[in-house]
């Protein structure tokens, strides 16, 4: 079993950003893709909510099975707008 698998079965995407000349952004660690048009890409990462805003945005390839996902366009920003939920129990978040 390699380190992708085992981090799938865990429930854990690794995640990673990886832009070519702003045309091209290819996004790992995608949990689910919250919303798209041509200006503005919002999806949940292992990481946090990403939002991804451009122009001419589409998206290429999404597989959620592997959490990848490609969009193409011009890439004007890209932003984290929440952390990651930390998972422990109720106490241990309170305190």
């Amino acid at each position: 079993m390699n380190m992708s698998e085992l981090n799938r079965m865990q429930g854990e995407l690794p995640h990673s950003l990886t832009l070519e000349e702003r045309g091209r952004l290819n996004v790992t660690g995608v949990s689910e893709v919250l919303s798209f048009d041509e200006n503005e890409v919002i999806m949940d990462t292992t990481l946090g909510q990403l939002t991804v805003q451009g122009e001419q945005l589409h998206v290429e390839k999404l597989s959620l099975d592997v959490g990848e996902l490609t969009v193409a366009g011009e890439v004007q920003g890209m932003f984290y707008s929440r952390a990651r939920d930390k998972k422990g129990s109720f106490w241990s978040r309170v305190f």
